[in-house]
């Protein structure tokens, strides 16, 4: 800074203002006629202000200048490289900036003093000092690096190259940078697909600000529901989220679906207030970025602010940066940070740059070196001579050099059970008690609430309800219940799904918390996870369980990794209903039937419940609801559409597959645990054990109905839970007669019955086992699909055939 000043370049800007003296916003609509310093940007922006969210009121007059943040909250929740912001439940982040002179009057610009020094102190936070800071003479150790920042941040970052389990955030299980106390949230290595995620947060910023002051710090209360206490998100009113990415991740799809949804709401008029920063070297690996090609790709992208900067320039970007972010902070809408950078050494340990690279080109980028520009910056300004700042670069390197040996000997993760011990935590004492509160919220103080948003007919008092009927009670009940749950996805709102499962949702609750999104699974999911990791309980859907595919990653790489790679430190909190899995009846082909879940079977920690009955629907999605509020689990609520309005069982009209809807006294006692089975015994019950799911529930029914006939008895067990599979109940009922039938409805390969087949042998099974399931075949159009599904005649004739060996 001091250099900055010497040499007439330090920025005059209001920090809160957001705008150089060039390119001030002075027009309320935020429209700029000329290129400020930081770069090109969008030449003009609708004068209309955004909305905050569906059904939301402005908080400004029409046409008038959004409201300024509260003068107290200038921190924002920013990440380091890679990064989405976010920060663990109940931390409390640093997020306050440095302590600046007070303007000495109205629009004045806020400096430093030109004498001020800053410095760093032993928490990491910049301080603005009355004189110049220290120069550290040469030699191998500094003076004062026991109260050093920078000691301690090349500690974590050697302990993380190591896989030390002291390293802070991730604990030896993957090299990622992160820091709960600083709202740095920790990134996989998939290219960009944590952009989704700061979009969805973002939204979520938006709508706490609104949640009867749910977003501050100030302790206001705000309505209880379950594991409240774990998701009260102290983000401050003026929050905003800060990702990066890299050139080549321009062109990845996850970058395109945030950028592309960000704009997309933008346009709707809600509020993103997202920075998204562009660290743009040419290069994705050895892959060049076209000339211009970054720089037009993201000012064409509709609803996003563009600014720009040399990234190897300290002072410009600084002042880059800054601009961009008290835009984005003021007028809560989305900009990107384009910063022209270098890339010193290879993209990695095993990459040699020097074949593609010539040596030409790798010395004009080591000659951009920003740490050279700012060694250039202090001697000109007089600050250091190049001797004296050799001396402390010598210097430090020194100290990283002992830093390093003594982190090597320090611990690594030692066995399976330490390396797994944050992936997904299970506290199903805690999860059983926070249904059995909702219950006692339910019928007691929530009482009057739930029975007029039911109309004074509680769902109880409704009569036997269909699957979809169930579901739909149970998501308004959790509903009332949790003030944060949100429910979102493609049609669920003003359609109330393209089944109906969500109908009505939106008249109760309002547009803000029952929403329609635009049609992109990735933006869906990418909504879900920034919007749990920012302290609300999402309820996205996923249409079609073929959709899924499409956005798998979301799952697998973020979500299910999140607590994985934090030490439980952050979490998203998630459940996410797929409607799927085949014998649709008149809307058919495999897109709409499709009837593989092994993908999300083999994501570690995910929970997976499938419930075939009405009756079982409502509690399995109270257990998710209540085990990602208190254990942060992501949660797939796989709903059977088939089942969705089937009412009869054996014969038409004998409406055995409807069900009552339990009252809130008997949630408690009917509550079902992750990983518990439910079993049917037809006839003697003595013979053959069925174990199946979803669709194979009541074929299975039926098959041991026919059986029963013949004298044979059956055990039918519906697993219910697909991950964790309820392997100690499946042992059981196996055992108890000594045949097994495992009707699976997805695929011979990858399928369910492989995981069940195997859990029985690890067991030490003994007895005869046969399995019954679909053909390795997308399921076909029409009559067709009869000839790679399971039937009911499979089913009678598989038993058979293992009752006469």
């Amino acid at each position: 800074m001091r250099a900055a000043q010497a040499a007439g370049r330090w920025p005059s800007a209001d920090p809160a203002d957001g705008a150089s003296s060039a390119s001030r916003p002075d027009d309320p609509s935020g429209q700029r006629g000329e290129a400020g310093p930081a770069g090109d940007r969008v030449d003009a922006e609708p004068s209309a202000q955004p909305a905050d969210l569906p059904g939301d009121a402005p908080d400004h007059p029409t046409g008038g200048a959004p409201a300024e943040p509260a003068a107290a909250s200038t921190g924002a929740a920013s990440t380091a490289a890679a990064s989405t912001a976010a920060e663990p439940a109940g931390a409390e982040p640093a997020v306050g900036a440095a302590d600046e002179p007070a303007p000495s009057g109205p629009g004045e610009p806020r400096v430093a003093p030109p004498a001020a020094g800053i410095a760093v102190d032993a928490t990491g936070e910049a301080v603005v000092g009355a004189g110049p800071p220290p120069v550290a003479p040469p030699g191998p150790e500094p003076p004062g690096d026991v109260a050093d920042a920078y000691t301690e941040a090349a500690r974590d970052v050697l302990r993380g190259i190591i896989a030390s389990t002291r390293e802070p955030i991730a604990g030896g299980r993957h090299k990622v940078f992160g820091r709960a106390d600083l709202a740095v949230v920790p990134i996989t290595s998939t290219i960009a697909s944590h952009l989704p995620r700061a979009v969805g947060m973002g939204l979520a910023l938006e709508r706490l600000r609104r949640l009867d002051g749910a977003g501050r710090r100030d302790g206001a209360e705000a309505p209880a529901g379950p594991g409240d206490d774990a998701t009260r998100p102290p983000w401050p009113p003026d929050a905003i989220v800060v990702c990066s990415f890299g050139d080549a991740s321009v062109n990845h799809a996850s970058a395109t679906a945030a950028l592309n949804t960000a704009g997309w709401y933008d346009h709707t008029g809600l509020r993103i207030p997202v920075l998204f920063v562009c660290e743009d070297n040419g290069l994705g690996i050895s892959v060049r970025s076209p000339e211009g090609w970054v720089a037009t790709a993201l000012r064409s992208k509709p609803g996003i602010r563009y600014f720009a900067a040399d990234g190897t320039d300290p002072v410009g970007a600084y002042a880059a940066a800054a601009e961009a972010a008290a835009w984005v902070r003021r007028h809560r809408r989305p900009a990107v940070l384009h910063l022209s950078t270098v890339r010193l050494m290879g993209h990695a340990g095993a990459d040699v740059e020097s074949a593609y690279r010539s040596a030409d080109e790798i010395a004009a980028d080591l000659a951009r070196d920003p740490l050279l520009a700012t060694a250039r910056l202090l001697v000109t300004a007089g600050v250091a001579t190049g001797e004296e700042l050799l001396g402390r670069y010598d210097a430090r390197g020194w100290q990283v050099r002992r830093i390093a040996e003594e982190v090597l000997g320090e611990p690594k993760l030692a066995g399976a059970a330490e390396v797994v011990a944050p992936l997904a935590p299970r506290r199903p004492v805690r999860v059983s008690r926070a249904v059995a509160d909702a219950a006692a919220r339910a019928a007691g103080p929530h009482a009057a609430a739930r029975a007029e948003a039911f109309g004074g007919k509680p769902p109880e008092l409704a009569g036997p309800l269909t699957l979809a009927q169930s579901i739909n009670a149970a998501l308004a009940d959790a509903m009332l219940d949790h003030p944060r749950l949100a429910v979102f996805g493609e049609d669920v709102a003003a359609k109330g799904g393209v089944y109906g499962v969500t109908k009505g949702l939106r008249d109760r609750f309002g547009p803000a918390r029952v929403f329609d999104t635009l049609l992109d699974e990735t933006s869906i999911l990418g909504l879900g996870l920034g919007a749990g990791l920012a302290g609300l309980l999402p309820v996205p859907e996923i249409q079609y369980l073929a959709y899924l595919h499409n956005a798998e990653d979301q799952l697998r790489g973020e979500a299910a990794s999140m607590q994985f790679f934090s030490q439980g430190a952050f979490r998203n909190p998630m459940v996410v209903r797929v409607a799927g899995l085949a014998y649709q009846e008149g809307f058919g082909g495999h897109f709409h039937n499709d009837n593989s879940v092994a993908v999300l079977r083999d994501v570690p920690g995910l929970v997976i419940a499938v419930p075939a009955r009405p009756d079982d629907a409502a509690p399995l999605l109270r257990t998710c609801l209540a085990s990602a509020a208190v254990d942060g689990s992501v949660c797939v609520f796989l709903e059977p559409i088939a089942l969705y309005h089937t009412r009869d069982l054996y014969t038409a009209g004998d409406e055995e597959w409807l069900a009552g809807y339990a009252e809130p006294g008997a949630w408690a006692s009917g509550h079902v645990p992750v990983g518990r089975a439910r079993v049917y015994g037809v006839g003697s019950a003595e013979d053959v054990t069925v174990i199946t799911f979803g669709n194979g529930v009541p074929m299975s029914l039926r098959a041991a109905a026919t059986l029963a006939d013949e004298g044979v008895g059956s055990r039918v067990v519906d697993l219910r839970w697909l991950a964790p599979l309820p392997v100690a109940d499946v042992i059981r009922e196996a055992t108890a007669t000594g045949r097994v039938l495992v009707v699976d409805e997805t695929r011979r390969s990858g399928g369910v019955g492989e995981g069940i087949i195997a859990a029985l042998v690890d067991a030490g099974y003994v007895g005869a086992v046969r399995r019954v399931a679909a053909v390795d075949s997308f399921v076909p159009l029409g009559p067709a699909a009869r000839q790679v599904l399971v039937s009911e005649e499979a089913i009678t004739q598989g038993a058979r055939t293992l009752l006469a060996r």
